[in-house]
Order: structure tokens, then C-alpha cells, then sequence
């Protein structure tokens, strides 16, 4: 994808003067060398850190060399101030890890300390106000060194992002849709970048491209894309008009940024002036790794993009919207096996999500909205939806949102996507999470979030959740297990 960055991973080895420096560098060559067997690319600088003219020397070939993230490796003990006046100084995320000791044949002049550098790494760090990525266990031999910093990439994939990311948003969130505003400074302090225009600022732009040459190519590849699927093919050239309006606007106000997501108003004025709905245009700029939230969800935006940095693929993003009869639960048998209809709720929109996450993407009208605008009519200013079933498979639910306060707060969720017809209409899919009625209760509506989740294919949990800290967002709820309490749970209940 091309509004994801590209992680060029630098590795630092460190080593404390009164070690052998051979035994740091060593060991740095056998992660280089694990590396290239996993093909895990990784940039082997040169210099060794043992003190603070190291340090500096080991940032200026970093630089040349155009890594955007660092592995400080303590192939020993290391030195404290060095090693983290290095990190402090990079600019981008920065992993700590230590080597383990190899063979008990060699714990004389091979013995590096390493297990015990990491505390006082860890120590220093904090001393200087430095968040760091440190694994689980930030000890290992060469090739599970390996696996930890490849573990890394996703979660510095999200950060590099964040910090080259703007976020355009269109008109101001639906009264209706409250829920959806958000303040925006807790954006700047991720280092995102926010535009909020009016929407007749698009408006002009979408009506000065009435006849522009573009329309019937993006059309006819609209056409190609949905094949059978076609059912509304009148309104493509209005579609391809708001495409190429958005292409523009994003290539004329990116700035000093480097990647882009949309929060775009798309009700109900938006029908009656650009005589469609925008869903389908939403879903193909999302399957291209720039996510366009529904009603002007700013955080909705930032949501699908970390999904879209730590996958590499494009998500969706649905209301947690109805409950699943009892009839359907039923007739899904053994589909729903370790779920119980509590579990299962049915995420929806209408028809935004990207047609590569459909079983059978179909061009309609958005039903919704035609009753509001013309009930009495053919659709015609209300097509538009891409609408299908999701695809089954295991799915993540993820959201960072800002409290009125301009607090940070997260939640992830492991589920699945269940291989069920919906019957209903819209892009949608039965969804089932471990203990959802009580995520439900006490983090989705305890903690006041909005009815929208992005969602993402996967289970990335742990990188999602490795980011939200790096980032300094304290409060990362997920689904708890049965017979683990949330925070004010009734343990009467």
C-alpha cells in the first residue's frame, strides 16, 4: 500500500567499556545473519556505542542511511548514558533488546550481563523521558532477537504513520451523530495532522470537475471492479466525479505531510447536493490504504489507519449496530460453537466497507436514506452502497478515541467474523467476540465510546497493544474473560 510507510529498521549495538567490545558486536552479527535467513530486512550500522561520541556517530549513519526506526541491541551490559541519550536522540520509535547467553562453556570472558543491562537501560530511559518498545521478554538469542524486532515492525509501521499522517475532514458531525465529536488536540499531540473544512469547500471543488476527462476512466474502472455486481451502473460518473474531487484535494493539501485519511459528512444534505451517496467511493479509497470514516468521525479516520499501518491491508468500519435473533443464532449451529447469542452482534454500514472484505459486493442504494429523501420514488440520489456479507475469518475490533477532557483511551477486541448469511441489507456481518455482552457493558459503554469500531482482519492485538503504550494511552480496555472482573463490574450480577 502506498499510505503506509516503509520501515527502514536501523541495529545499534552497545557495549559497557570494561566488556569486550568483540563479544557485542559478535553477537550483533548473528542477529544480521538471522535476519537475512527470515528475510527481515535489517541495517547493520557499523559503529559500536561504548560512549557519547559513539552515540552521536551512530545517529549521523542512521541518518545516512535513512532508517526511520531503531533496535538498541545490548549485546552486553551496555552503557547506560550513552545507550539512551541514543535513543533519546532518534528521531522515530526505538526498541531496546538483550542478548542471552549462549553456552555455559563460555561464562568467563563470553559472559555479557545483558539480562541485567536491560534493567538499568530500562531505568535510564525513564530518567530521560524516553518511551521505548521493549518486548515481553526482551532476552533472547539471535534468532528469537529476530522475532522480537520483526514483532516491531508493525507497531513502528503505526508510529512513522501517526507522525506523517493528515486527517481531512468534511462538514460538521451530524447532530444526530454527536457521539462521533471528538476534540481534535489529542491529534496534534499524537502528531497528526487535522484539516476540517466545510463541506461546500468539496462541494465547489466536486462541481468545477463536472466535466473534467478523468470521470469516464474512473467510471469504467468502477464498472470493472464490481462486474455482475453492478445493479445501479447510472450513478457511476457521479461516483467518479467525487472520486477524482477527493484524489484532488488530498494531493493539493497534503503539506508537510506524507499520508491521508478522510472523515467525510455523507447525510443527509450530502444527497440532495451531490446526487449520490458517497459509500462506495469511501470503500475503494479505503481498499487503498486511505481510510474515508462515515460521519465526520475523525477518530473513526485515525482508528482504520492504524489498523491499515499494522496489517498492510484495508479494514472497515461498521456500527456495533443490532442484535442477532435467536432464530438465526439457532440455524447457524455449529458456526457459533464456544459463542453464546450474547457473544454475537451484527456490524453494519452502508455500504462502505472494501469490496475485497464482501463475499459478493453488489452496487445498490443506500435503503436508509430513501426512505428519508424520496420514499415515494425510484432510488436515484440515494445510490451509491457497496453492500455484501463479510468475508468469514478472524477479525480485530480497535478504536483510539478522545474524552470530551482530551484524554486518550483505546480498546481492542479479538473476534471473528462468522460465516452466516446476515439477511439484511448493507454492508454487514454477523461478528462474534469472547464475552461481548460484558465488553459491551463495561468498556463500550461504560467508558462512553461511539457506535463505530474499526475493524481489521487478524488478530494483531499485540501490536495494536504495544503501540497504544508506546503512544501513552494508559487506558487500552479489551474483552476480559469469564470470571475476570471489569473495573465496577457488579460481582453480584
Amino acid at each position: 500500500m502506498k499510505n503506509v510507510p516503509k520501515i527502514n529498521m536501523g541495529i545499534v549495538a552497545v557495549s559497557r567499556d570494561c566488556f569486550p567490545i568483540t563479544l557485542s558486536e559478535k553477537r550483533r552479527k548473528a542477529v544480521i545473519a538471522e535476519a537475512q535467513k527470515a528475510g527481515l530486512k535489517l541495517t547493520e550500522i557499523q559503529t559500536t556505542v561504548e560512549n557519547e561520541q559513539h552515540a552521536m556517530k551512530a545517529l549521523d549513519e542512521l541518518k545516512t542511511a535513512g532508517c526511520n526506526a531503531l533496535v538498541v541491541f545490548l549485546g552486553n551490559f551496555g552503557p547506560e548514558g550513552p545507550e539512551s541519550m541514543l535513543a533519546q536522540k532518534f528521531d522515530g520509535p526505538v526498541m531496546f533488546v538483550a542478548a542471552a547467553e549462549e553456552s555455559a562453556a563460555d561464562l568467563i570472558q563470553g559472559r555479557g550481563d545483558a539480562y541485567c543491562g536491560m534493567l538499568n537501560a530500562s531505568y535510564n530511559l525513564g530518567l530521560r523521558g524516553v518511551r521505548a518498545y521493549i518486548p515481553e521478554y526482551p532476552v533472547g538469542t539471535a534468532s528469537e532477537v529476530v522475532e522480537m524486532i520483526t514483532e516491531f515492525v508493525p507497531v513502528a509501521k503505526i508510529l512513522v504513520g501517526l507522525k506523517k499522517l493528515k486527517i481531512f475532514g468534511f462538514g460538521p458531525r451530524p447532530f444526530d451523530f454527536v457521539a462521533c465529536n471528538a476534540p481534535i488536540k489529542p491529534l496534534y499531540d499524537l502528531g497528526v495532522e487535522v484539516q476540517e473544512n466545510s463541506e461546500l469547500d468539496l462541494f465547489a471543488v466536486f462541481n468545477a470537475n463536472a466535466n473534467d476527462p478523468r470521470i469516464e476512466k474512473v467510471a469504467a474502472d468502477m464498472a470493472a471492479e464490481l462486474g455482475g455486481g453492478n445493479k445501479q451502473s447510472g450513478i457511476l460518473p457521479k461516483l467518479a466525479q467525487l472520486e477524482i474531487t477527493l484524489l484532488d484535494w488530498a494531493e493539493k493539501n497534503v503539506g508537510a505531510s506524507e499520508f491521508v485519511a478522510f472523515a467525510n459528512k455523507c447525510w443527509p444534505a450530502f444527497q440532495t447536493q451531490f446526487g449520490c451517496v458517497p459509500c462506495y467511493v469511501n470503500s475503494r479509497f479505503t481498499e487503498r490504504g486511505i481510510p474515508v470514516a462515515c460521519e465526520t468521525d475523525i477518530y473513526g479516520a485515525l482508528s482504520e489507519y492504524i489498523l491499515t499501518c499494522a496489517t498492510e491491508l484495508p479494514p472497515t468500519l461498521l456500527d456495533i449496530n443490532n442484535t442477532v435473533p435467536s432464530d438465526l443464532f439457532k440455524a447457524g449451529g455449529d458456526k457459533f460453537k464456544g459463542y453464546t447469542e450474547n457473544d454475537v452482534f451484527m456490524g453494519f454500514h452502508c455500504g462502505n466497507t472494501p469490496i475485497s472484505l464482501l463475499k459478493k459486493g453488489e452496487m445498490k442504494y443506500q435503503l436508509i436514506m430513501k426512505r428519508l429523501l424520496e420514499p415515494d420514488n425510484d432510488p436515484d440520489i440515494t445510490r451509491g452502497t457497496l453492500e455484501g456479507a463479510l468475508k468469514s475469518g478472524d477479525l480485530t475490533l480497535f478504536r483510539l478515541q478522545s474524552t470530551a477532557d482530551c484524554t486518550l483511551r483505546s480498546y481492542i477486541a479479538h473476534g471473528a467474523a462468522i460465516d452466516v448469511d446476515p439477511q439484511t441489507f448493507g454492508a454487514v456481518g454477523v461478528i462474534a467476540v469472547p464475552e461481548m455482552a460484558r465488553f459491551y457493558r463495561h468498556v463500550l459503554i461504560a467508558k462512553r465510546y461511539p457506535h463505530h469500531a474499526a475493524m481489521g482482519y487478524g488478530h494483531i492485538g499485540k501490536a495494536l497493544f504495544s503501540a497504544m503504550k508506546m503512544l501513552g494511552v494508559c487506558d487500552v480496555a479489551y474483552n476480559q474473560p469469564k470470571g475476570t472482573l471489569y473495573c465496577g463490574e457488579n460481582p453480584f450480577a
